[in-house]
């Protein structure tokens, strides 16, 4: 799709750029008195959480924003393959693919040796991620992913939609209340900043508070969370720019760098005319702010046309630039429970986002954090909500993103001092100057967490079995489900396994069979199914709830080896009778594409086959053996509660 070819409009690109208009303000509405989860902030993390809240009618959510309306101009407009996968949750991937600026391949420049004010391309590779996902790596405007988040918190059986114009002056926490879960003891207080009601205030009490209200976050202000890292110390510039060039390579992500002038990286944008520049500035003294540069766009614009000598960069359209300090800090905890929780107290309120980890901008980390921090929250925030868990879910939350957070701090801080010409005014100025060759190792061998497809969370109740790792190799225990495709026995159709889990708070096993026909009662297939179908001991009949549909709470899927099978002779259990007519599901049961075999993509024992445990967010908790009916079972009662 190509849009944008007489100067940027924001808003939805399926809409001619004549037609194009922003969304208007929304109305403003009073606050409401009570509430299960406030939400402050409408980023990716505040909008991702409010999208998974709005699918539960039982579950009241408040989100509010401090701006006037939904963003216009986006920040952050990376989106890696984990967050495709992840926005496919959302049954949104479709429409990112079609618009989204799609890299595939990065383009390395550096001095000439013959004229060494000059740049030239020392060579191109395909893109380190290609493979990693079903998905590809690419860049879309953040307001458009923030769109297609509120329109389906709004299409929702909830109607969600975020409070505009308000600012949080006051958050308490009741330390007495805490532990009590049918409490309310978050207390929060805003003020309305627009015109007709500026200066009005609302007080909110809610049961679980979310900040995902940036890097000046209040919410975290108000709960005494602190920061630690390393201050800013460099200054960048970066803009999205509408321009006219000769540089060949203005259609591929490139990282140039110049013999003394600095460095510049070049993103690619959706539409195929927008670009984005990223330029290296000055080094800032201990405790200054890069706004006290005092430079402008043109100032930006001349920096980068001096580092890509001998090209030129007539710049036709500035649509939006920033001047930005790098610095990496990691939120000391991320909720309001002591570091470390010797107690092991119910959390109550929680941060998420840039209101827990800061960074600069140049990895495209931000977004691809913050949503998959609140990815992690919400369906826990839901189970124990629905009382369908133990609280003690919730403890898990910080334990398993702060250390993606650290590790995301330390990759931003290699990539950061690699992609500068000049060393960080912390850092000998004598060291070895980095080249684009250092980069394109490093993002080699980043690349998967780059992409967010390696990031794994650390044994615990809802990840563990490691013992039971060979069964399937490549779908690894704490990592996302590597999604591979497989045919549906009702149909043939072609189905990406992996697209089955979707944000809806269910958990979802997968029965990959054996080399016994499913068919047969005696195989380990079969007793599996009749365990989970019939016995009282079953996860799945044991947790959900009277007169809901058996696939309510767990998702059952199985795929065979077996090509000739037939729907009507497998277990009852695989086709069920569900909704109110009673009408049967077709769509559970797949068997391997010889051509692309998931059991061979994923390394799964043929010999023995499977059981794979899914969290509803995607992550793999569990591998068991067909058999191990027991530990199945052993492993929900670990923290599931009976209805």
């Amino acid at each position: 799709m190509q849009f944008h070819l007489n100067g940027f409009k924001p808003g939805n690109y399926q809409i001619p750029d004549a037609a194009r208009k922003p969304a208007p303000i929304p109305p403003i509405k009073d606050l409401p008195k009570e509430v299960d989860v406030l939400i402050v902030g409408c980023g990716p993390a505040g909008l991702a959480l409010a999208r998974q809240l709005a699918e539960f009618p039982d579950i009241s959510t408040c989100i509010v924003e401090q701006k006037t309306g939904p963003m216009l101009f986006g920040q952050a407009d990376g989106i890696s393959c984990r967050t495709m996968e992840i926005m496919e949750a959302f049954n949104n991937s479709e429409m990112l693919v079609k618009e989204a600026y799609q890299l595939h391949q990065n383009a390395f420049w550096e001095p000439d040796n013959e004229q060494p004010n000059q740049i030239k391309r020392t060579h191109k590779v395909a893109d380190a991620r290609l493979g990693l996902s079903e998905f590809t790596h690419c860049v879309v405007n953040q307001a458009r992913l923030h769109e297609l988040l509120l329109e389906g918190m709004e299409n929702s059986v909830t109607q969600l939609v975020p409070h505009y114009s308000r600012q949080l002056v006051e958050l308490t926490v009741d330390a007495k209340l805490t532990q009590d879960l049918n409490a309310h003891p978050i207390t929060a207080t805003f003020e309305r900043s627009d015109t007709e009601g500026a200066g009005k205030v609302e007080t909110l009490k809610a049961r679980y508070v979310v900040g995902t209200d940036g890097a000046r976050s209040a919410v975290r202000k108000g709960l005494a969370i602190n920061l630690e890292g390393d201050s800013a110390n460099k200054a960048w510039g970066v803009m999205d720019i509408l321009l006219v060039t000769d540089f060949p390579d203005i259609r591929v992500k490139s990282f140039i760098q110049s013999k003394q002038d600095g460095a510049v990286m070049l993103v690619p944008r959706e539409g195929g005319y927008l670009v984005r520049l990223y330029v290296e500035l000055d080094l800032l003294d201990k405790g200054q702010r890069a706004a006290a540069l005092d430079l402008d766009a043109q100032a930006i614009i001349a920096k980068a046309q001096k580092i890509m000598q001998p090209y030129t960069l007539d710049v036709k359209e500035v649509v939006w630039w920033s001047i930005y300090e790098v610095g990496q800090r990691v939120a000391d905890r991320f909720d309001d429970t002591p570091a470390g929780n010797p107690e092991g107290l119910i959390p109550r309120a929680f941060v998420a986002g840039d209101a827990c980890h800061t960074h600069s901008p140049k990895g495209g980390w931000g977004l691809n954090t913050s949503l998959p921090d609140t990815f992690n929250l919400g369906w826990k925030l839901a189970a124990v909500l629905q009382g369908k868990a133990d609280p003690k879910l919730l403890q898990t939350y910080s334990s398993e993103r702060r250390k993606v957070a650290q590790m995301l701090i330390d990759a931003d801080r290699q990539m950061s001092a690699l992609v500068a010409t000049s060393p960080s005014a912390n850092k000998d100025a004598s060291q070895t100057k980095t080249s684009t060759a250092d980069i394109e190792k490093f993002i080699a061998k980043q690349n998967g967490f780059i992409a967010g497809t390696s990031i794994g969370y650390d044994p615990s109740f809802i990840v563990t079995g490691l013992e039971n790792q060979s069964l399937a190799k490549g779908f690894i225990i704490g990592q996302r489900f590597h999604s591979a495709k497989a045919l549906r026995v009702a149909d043939g159709r072609p189905q990406h396994l992996g697209h089955l889990n979707k944000a809806d708070g269910r958990w979802r096993i997968f029965i990959f069979g054996n080399q016994q026909s499913p068919v047969d009662k005696a195989s380990d297939a079969y007793k599996l199914i009749n365990y989970l179908a019939n016995s009282e001991d079953s996860p799945v009949k044991k947790y959900t709830p009277k007169g809901a549909d058996i696939d309510s709470v767990i998702d059952v899927y199985s795929v065979f080896q077996q090509q000739a099978l037939a729907l009507e002779e497998l277990h009852d259990f695989l086709w069920p009778a569900k909704g109110k007519l009673g009408l049967r599901d077709y769509e559970k049961v797949f068997y391997a594409d010889a051509a692309k075999d998931v059991f061979e993509l994923r390394g799964i024992d043929r010999k023995q086959g499977c059981v794979l445990v899914v969290r509803p967010d995607q992550h793999i908790a569990n591998i068991l053996p067909l058999s191990a009916h027991k530990a199945l079972s052993d492993f929900f009662a670990e923290f599931m509660l009976v209805p």
